[in-house]
């Protein structure tokens, strides 16, 4: 599989540093580093930035996990749980399924710090587009 087109189809994840680095049907992985420019008052890397990282593999995870006769995927509902504040380095996520339907896929994307500690934890339901 070609990720750098599968994650040039997210031009808004691409900008804000996303990268692929594993997509498989059980899951999908990736990672995004810090940079001044996604930071907030302190030097710490922003709740959204780490967001648009488990939105953008969780949406990816749900395209591959679309049942027969679906033609996409709709994020329709997100929670992120942000643990610890990231001031370097490189975060890595990896996104699994908890629910594959015909309706909707339900994803889980864990977020981690460069030394394997807990970032963030998001799970969303992605709408199966017919």
């Amino acid at each position: 599989m070609d990720l750098d087109a599968l994650i040039a189809t997210m031009p808004f994840s691409v900008a804000n540093g996303v990268r692929l680095t594993g997509a498989r049907v059980e899951e999908v992985t990736g990672e995004m580093d810090w940079a001044p420019d996604r930071c907030t008052v302190g030097g710490a890397l922003h709740g959204g930035a780490l967001m648009t990282l488990a939105d953008s593999l969780g949406a990816i995870l749900a395209y591959l996990n679309l049942p027969e006769g679906a033609v996409g995927t709709s994020t329709i509902d997100s929670g992120t749980n942000l643990f610890r504040a990231v001031r370097e380095g490189t975060v890595t996520a990896t996104s699994t399924v908890l629910h594959g339907g015909r309706s909707t896929v339900v994803v889980q994307t864990d977020v981690r710090d460069a030394q394997g500690r807990r970032v963030a934890l998001t799970v969303q339901t992605q709408a199966v587009l017919r």
